[in-house]
């Protein structure tokens, strides 16, 4: 039955079971959780020069480096667990995307308490609903669009790094805050059916 659904024709993904999972099942779904907003725009950020598929199939040891995402914890790393996830083989070891993720913790706790929620603020920039798109081939989607810059800017004016607008465009469509599966793909109704 797997092998006749339509799928989005992503490059790499047939027959691969972790990538088919995250495409049926995450992929382009509605998040509204704060935390998971953030630890996916992390994500995305180490991502950065690399494919998905490479963070995907390191997620588990990612979760496991960083506490779960958990801000609170994360956000008080010093140089002692710099030192650790440079050490750690099973995530992207860079100095310049831990230092973002841990400074992005900072940024989302800062946010936290002054009573700006990360969800609404994110998609406050959608008006609380997802973009339907209506693509039916890769040549017709874009790797940034205007909002995507604007999400973009507004991020950077709060301190975040690694969110420069196509970044971010691929970070909105896996929260998401638009819904990019093509339209003959199976998952388009069903993701178009989430919205809130």
């Amino acid at each position: 039955m797997t092998q006749s659904l339509i799928r989005c024709e992503w490059r790499g993904m047939a027959g691969d079971p972790v990538y088919e999972a995250y495409h049926d099942t995450e992929w382009g779904a509605p998040e509204y959780d704060s935390r998971a907003l953030w630890e996916k725009l992390v994500l995305d950020g180490f991502q950065a020069g690399l494919a998905w598929i490479t963070i995907l199939r390191k997620r588990d040891a990612f979760r496991a480096a960083f506490d779960n995402f958990d801000p609170e914890k994360v956000a008080l790393y010093g140089e002692a667990d710099r030192a650790r996830l440079m050490a750690d083989a099973g995530i992207v070891r860079s100095n310049a995307k831990i230092d973002a993720a841990i400074n992005s913790a900072k940024i989302y706790l800062a946010m936290r308490d002054r009573g700006e929620d990360f969800s609404e603020f994110c998609w406050g920039f959608t008006g609380g609903k997802p973009i339907q798109n209506r693509w039916t081939g890769f040549g017709e989607v874009p790797a940034q669009t205007e909002l995507a810059v604007e999400v973009s800017k507004a991020l950077k004016a709060r301190g975040f790094k690694f969110v420069g607008p196509v970044i971010v465009y691929a970070w909105m469509q896996a929260v998401g805050m638009v819904n990019d599966h093509f339209v003959q793909c199976h998952c388009h109704e069903r993701v178009k059916a989430l919205v809130r």
